[in-house]
């Protein structure tokens, strides 16, 4: 037996209209359009190998001092110039 929850979602009325127009092309429910859509994206996203980000790192002793104490703007002063 497969027990269902209630729930409410708040979705774009174009992506409803288009949504409801679809089950009703393809002869179902709203409900089985989403639930299908779902398992779609939840089975796909559990194939999907996971990302990894390739270790760039280079050798230092860390961020330096002028940028610790100036904060953000240091750091964006010192990448594009003062006053940006």
């Amino acid at each position: 037996m497969v027990t269902r929850v209630k729930t409410t979602i708040d979705i774009a009325d174009a992506l409803f209209a288009e949504a409801k127009a679809e089950a009703e092309r393809r002869g179902t429910s709203l409900r089985s359009l989403v639930e299908d859509g779902l398992r779609q994206l939840l089975d796909r996203r559990s194939q999907d190998e996971p990302f990894v980000l390739q270790d760039l790192s280079v050798g230092g002793r860390g961020i330096r001092a002028e940028y610790l104490a100036g904060g953000h703007d240091a750091f964006l002063d010192a990448a594009y110039g003062p006053g940006r």
